[in-house]
């Protein structure tokens, strides 16, 4: 124990008695994991933003959507399809309204959106508009009439010129005055406002449902759009311990409607030929965990090169350190130190630069989550970058792992040395 203890105290005494190098040996390792805890820390944020706004749906509820046929629902051939503005124009109001006689399933609501110029006594901008039948307020936990009221199913189907507001849409048309009862302008026709909804906010600051304007679908595909259409369909889930049986019943349902076959089992559990794809919110926050998974241990990967890096300059510095210090060594050795001693006094000079490394990244990393934080909360993102415990094991694993692999073989050298070749050398 004595041996272990003389070794740190001269390795700590070393590490203070040279102080700019010790400096310049800690910067690679306190940026690399400083670069580690922050990446950790943003992913998991992120992935706890896109989850709440997934749930803010509820987590009771299905999704049939729109798929390019012969891709998977989350391949890239499917999402740059869609970006590309492929159309799939095979989804009806009818495949919603038939989906939802099965038993487990409750309050429905399908949709498109869509854009078009707006006015309102002189006043005039593109807004999106959301068609949407008449069972969103039931089916979305999200959504909420804070005057007037939502349109009917019979001013659905019989194609009534009627529209609700999101907040910020009211607060552009009619700013000092009563949006009830109004007529804006949407294309060359008059459209009655009849309600407004309750402030909601955006998605990933990419898509504002405050700035929508929500009209009866079908009114929306006959007289704004001119399509027989939609692109979604949101059902609530009575029992979600059914829910993958349910699913099952649905694609049977969607299937024999658009008039899909398989030859085998293998063939349909690829659901290559599907023209739509169903999710729950399970598994879409399942998809969401797993991508983040892989994109945190890709941003990880790249971080740790810079604490390689800063490992191969520890590595340089004891090299030097072992030359610089030849006399010492060998004046050690010819008073009775052992190769273990000299080994041991190396190693544990640089693991304690690791150490001291990993403790300031891991501070640093998380002073710059909390600032990141702040200053997303102040732009509207409410998202929360926390540093996690296993973050603060990989960044202390990482340096600790740096310290011992890039340590060794200089220590080793040193320890090699006999006494009268490094008097000699001096």
């Amino acid at each position: 124990m004595s041996e272990f203890i003389i070794s740190i105290s001269l390795a700590l005494r070393t590490l203070s008695g040279n102080k700019i190098r010790t400096i310049f040996s800690l910067l690679g390792i306190v940026i690399g994991v400083t670069s580690v805890i922050l990446i950790l820390s943003l992913g998991n944020g992120l992935k706890d933003f896109v989850n709440s706004q997934v749930e803010a749906f509820g987590t009771d509820i299905i999704e049939i959507e729109i798929k390019v046929p012969q891709t998977s629902q989350i391949s890239s051939q499917n999402i740059s399809g869609m970006a590309g503005g492929m159309q799939i124009t095979t989804l009806k109001i009818e495949d919603a309204e038939e989906v939802s006689n099965l038993p487990n399933l409750g309050p429905w609501y399908a949709g498109i959106l869509g854009q078009e110029i707006m006015g309102y006594e002189g006043k005039t901008d593109h807004f999106y508009i959301f068609g949407i039948t008449a069972g969103m307020p039931e089916a979305d936990s999200g959504f909420e009439i804070v005057s007037g009221r939502f349109f009917s199913e019979s001013e659905d189907e019989g194609l009534r010129q009627v529209v609700v507001l999101g907040s910020k849409a009211e607060e552009y048309f009619f700013p000092n005055e009563e949006a009830l009862g109004k007529d804006i302008k949407i294309g060359n026709q008059k459209y009655r406002v009849i309600g407004v909804a309750k402030p909601r906010g955006g998605m990933g600051g990419v898509f504002d449902y405050d700035e929508i304007v929500y009209m009866p679908a079908r009114t929306l595909q006959k007289k704004v759009m001119g399509i027989d259409h939609i692109q979604f369909i949101i059902y609530k889930v009575e029992n979600m311990d059914v829910v993958d049986q349910t699913i099952a019943q649905m694609e049977m349902v969607m299937r024999d409607r658009h008039g899909i076959e398989y030859k085998n089992e293998e063939d349909k559990k690829k659901k290559l030929k599907d023209d739509f794809a169903i999710i729950s919110i399970a598994e879409a926050k399942e998809i969401i965990d797993n991508v983040f998974v892989i994109i945190n241990v890709l941003l990880v990967g790249l971080a740790s090169i810079s604490l390689v890096v800063g490992g191969v300059g520890i590595m340089n510095i004891m090299y030097v350190a072992v030359t610089e210090r030849t006399k010492e060594i060998g004046l050690r050795k010819s008073v009775g130190a052992k190769n273990s001693d000299i080994l041991l006094q190396f190693i544990f000079e640089s693991v304690f630069l690791t150490f001291i490394g990993g403790f300031m990244g891991i501070l640093i990393g998380y002073i710059l989550s909390k600032i990141i934080t702040q200053f997303a909360q102040n732009a509207g993102f409410f998202v929360e970058f926390s540093v996690t415990w296993y973050s603060i094991l990989i960044g202390f694993g990482f340096s600790a792992a740096v310290g011992i692999i890039f340590g060794y073989y200089p220590a080793r050298k040193a320890s090699r040395l006999s006494p009268m070749e490094a008097l000699r050398k001096e």
